[in-house]
């Protein structure tokens, strides 16, 4: 989603503008994006700008967030959408995403490409 918007993509652009919360290994894993995708510098704006939005994640959310892929291995998760969700579902956010394997599940928000 992170992606989307650094790509200006109308459908999430708008969304920047919405109260929004990113764990630090979303954020990290959006940084390493950017930084494959564009260069240092793009990288580096979109870190400082999403930075401020960017919470700490417990241990306990790790773990539940292996766990919570584990127990969904049929729907090939990244290790970060993981913890994006579990996060959501633990501290009462939606997550919002565009990955069609998260579709459906409660708490989710899906927003096509």
């Amino acid at each position: 989603m992170l992606v989307e918007i650094a790509r200006a993509n109308p459908k999430f652009v708008q969304l920047i503008k919405e109260a929004s919360v990113i764990p630090d290994p979303i954020l990290a894993e959006f940084y390493g994006i950017v930084l494959r995708e564009w260069d240092v510098q793009t990288a580096e704006y979109w870190f400082n700008k999403m930075g401020p939005f960017a919470l700490q994640v417990t241990k306990e959310i790790l773990k539940e967030a292996v766990k919570f892929r584990h127990d969904n291995k049929a729907k090939n998760l990244s290790f970060f959408d993981a913890v994006g969700y579990v996060y959501a579902v633990k501290s009462g956010h939606e997550f919002l995403t565009c990955d069609q394997d998260l579709e459906g599940l409660p708490g989710v928000r899906f927003v096509k490409k």
